[in-house]
């Protein structure tokens, strides 16, 4: 579950702190608030889980001394100022020292729920960011994110930890909700510049000249740093590339040639057309289609990882148990067919909300996985079918690996608790787990 995260309110005016506060709070923002600068750093330290609101004039420590102290504790911090009427110049300067925004009074609320709300977001996705990187860092957590024992995906990982350590463009494409974000985490987090910037933007929904401010500048208010900038050393994610206009994808390709060999930033450029029948190359110049397709992923589609789709299921069903408090329901061999039929146009998040349903309705001691399957007014046997037959055999063998994987966890490793159980001798269920690749150990505790 995602961590909620907070607003902390720094003035040395009570009346504002509380009305400032009292606001938040009614839209929904967990608040905190300081008297002092100093007050707020005892509490505000590396890794704080939310934004911080400041007052820049301030008695003792100001708002611009205490902006350079938290930029200094932690960069990724979204610190909002506030400033009296006619210091813009004061809050440019701000910015520039590593403000997220700034607000002028006296202020609109709604312009400050706005803000917070776009900080706090900020927020959680550098602190995800983070952890993300943590837990790659030395390719076990690489194992967890991206879980799955189907060729596909052992072939994905190999490659994430293949171009991760290379310096060159990569372009990412595959379906809607196969990872495509998450594969990009990876690659940065698994590479020489795991500890300089990532930054992520989306090129669809925007103008052409808002694309071109935001990707290059200059800015005329001198506050937005252009990303070309603020990705400098790192890495630069630019997600629905498909999107960019022809002129900015050639700007965007002389800023790349100019950066030389190995470039000092790193584009990871995904596109999201498979699911239109399209394709990325047809969408953008062949020279800087080619530049980035040299170092290519593609994601493979949930209906091509085989049984990986019900240990997803089984995973993701036991998170949202301990989440919800309800037993974890165990699939039936009818079930598991029919998840693994599925055509998954949604492919994992579509597999995420399908798991979370069935938990809830489990928790109500009512509904079917198939009922989940199905969109109202839709064909059943279109929805619940792949085009693609599988083999009988493969169908039973996804199932016998959840069930004795099941069994296992259940019983905590004891293996004659799971010989009872299924009713199989020690040979047959030691054979069965070889051939699964399932380990004892991996269950015990």
């Amino acid at each position: 579950m995602a961590t909620a995260m907070k607003i902390a309110i720094v003035d040395d005016e009570q009346d504002m702190r509380q009305s400032i506060s009292q606001w938040l709070a009614l839209s929904g923002f967990d608040t905190e608030t300081f008297a002092s600068a100093e007050d707020a750093l005892k509490s505000l330290g590396p890794d704080y889980p939310g934004a911080i609101i400041s007052d820049i004039k301030m008695p003792g420590m100001d708002g611009m001394q205490f902006l350079r102290k938290l930029m200094s504790v932690d960069s990724g911090l979204p610190v909002i100022m506030i400033t009296g009427h006619g210091d813009v110049p004061m809050a440019v300067e701000a910015m520039r020292v590593g403000a997220f925004d700034f607000l002028e009074k006296p202020f609109n609320p709604d312009r400050m729920t706005e803000l917070a709300k776009k900080a706090t977001n900020a927020r959680r996705l550098t602190l995800d960011n983070r952890a993300l990187r943590r837990e790659l860092s030395d390719g076990t957590g690489l194992m967890k994110k991206l879980i799955g024992a189907s060729p596909v995906m052992e072939r994905l990982r190999e490659d994430i930890l293949d171009l991760g350590q290379a310096d060159g463009h990569v372009l990412i494409d595959g379906e809607t909700g196969t990872g495509k974000t998450l594969v990009a985490h990876a690659l940065h987090a698994v590479g020489a510049r795991a500890n300089k910037k990532f930054v992520t933007f989306s090129c669809a929904g925007r103008e052409e000249h808002e694309l071109a401010k935001r990707l290059f500048g200059p800015d005329p208010d001198g506050i937005i740093i252009p990303l070309i900038e603020e990705a400098r050393g790192g890495t630069l994610v630019l997600e629905d590339i498909e999107a960019l206009p022809a002129d900015l994808q050639a700007r965007l390709l002389s800023w790349m040639n100019d950066q030389g060999t190995p470039p000092e930033t790193r584009v990871i450029a995904i596109c999201n057309l498979q699911e239109q029948g399209k394709t990325c190359e047809s969408a953008l110049r062949a020279d800087l289609y080619f530049r980035l397709a040299a170092m290519k992923i593609t994601l493979p589609p949930l209906r091509a990882r085989g049984e990986d789709i019900l240990l997803l299921f089984t995973q993701l069903s036991q998170q949202f148990s301990e989440e919800y408090g309800c037993e974890t329901r165990e699939v039936a061999a009818q079930e598991a067919a029919q998840l693994l039929q599925a055509p998954w146009p949604g492919n994992i998040r579509q597999l995420i909300n399908v798991a979370e349903r069935a938990v809830l309705q489990n928790r109500r001691g009512s509904g079917s996985i198939a009922s989940l399957l199905l969109s109202e007014g839709d064909d059943v046997e279109q929805q619940t079918m792949t085009t693609e037959g599988k083999p009988l055999k493969e169908y039973v063998e996804a199932f016998e690996r959840m069930l004795i994987d099941n069994t296992m966890r259940r019983h905590k490793g004891s293996i004659v608790s799971v010989m009872d159980e299924l009713c199989l001798p020690r040979r047959t269920l030691n054979e069965k787990m070889a051939k699964y690749s399932l380990q004892r150990s991996d269950y015990l505790g």
